[in-house]
């Protein structure tokens, strides 16, 4: 038997049914708290905007259309409140997780690291996902928000343009920014150039 879709769940929640909620609070609290750890860099303020984005989900559960993928609507409402957070200007990116294990502790996610048995490729791949870090840090909101959505959850253009509501042009352009500047921490990784890690 397939598992119900994650619309007619939600056409459930728009009706009153909790237990359909908490069926989409299971299947994506995990997805949505590492989206807003990586604009807050809390775990525990991470956790809070969490709380707050699943609450305006259920209270906005009606505007939902059936037409439209559940998880485009869903990190719209994210985006727009973890947006809406960072430009009260009382929280930043200021501490970035650099292994898997504290990554996952902190709820932030793994990075699309090179893995292996040897204790080097270990090492290597803890680098890059610092490399990343550092360059999430440096990036604009949009830009963290489209290339998390992009890389981190596997969206497509199409629905991230729906989600930050913005043409599909100005996403790639955004995740062509943000993958650049990916790029200059690896290579400044690379030439032995990158910071050494930093909690603010």
């Amino acid at each position: 038997m397939e598992p119900e879709s994650d619309a007619h769940i939600m056409q459930r929640v728009a009706a009153g049914d909790r237990k359909a909620f908490a069926l989409l609070f299971d299947r994506y609290h995990a997805s949505v708290a590492r989206f807003a750890f990586r604009f807050v860099g809390d775990p525990a303020r991470a956790e809070e905007l969490t709380q707050d984005i699943f609450v305006k989900l259920y209270r906005n559960a009606k505007a939902y259309k059936p037409t439209a993928q559940f998880k485009t609507f869903l990190f719209r409402v994210a985006t727009n409140h973890c947006l809406n957070e960072v430009r009260r200007g009382e929280y930043r990116v200021s501490h970035t997780p650099t292994s898997p294990q504290e990554d996952a502790e902190e709820g932030g996610v793994d990075v699309a690291a090179p893995e292996g048995d040897r204790p080097d490729e270990a090492v290597a791949g803890r680098e890059l996902e610092r490399a990343v870090g550092e360059a999430l840090k440096g990036m604009s909101e949009r830009e963290r928000a489209a290339f998390t959505m992009c890389r981190f959850e596997g969206m497509a253009y199409r629905d991230i343009a729906e989600a930050l509501e913005a043409s599909e042009a100005a996403v790639k352009s955004l995740i062509h920014r943000a993958t650049l500047a990916v790029a200059k921490k690896i290579e400044e990784l690379q030439a032995g150039t990158l910071p050494a890690r930093s909690r603010a």
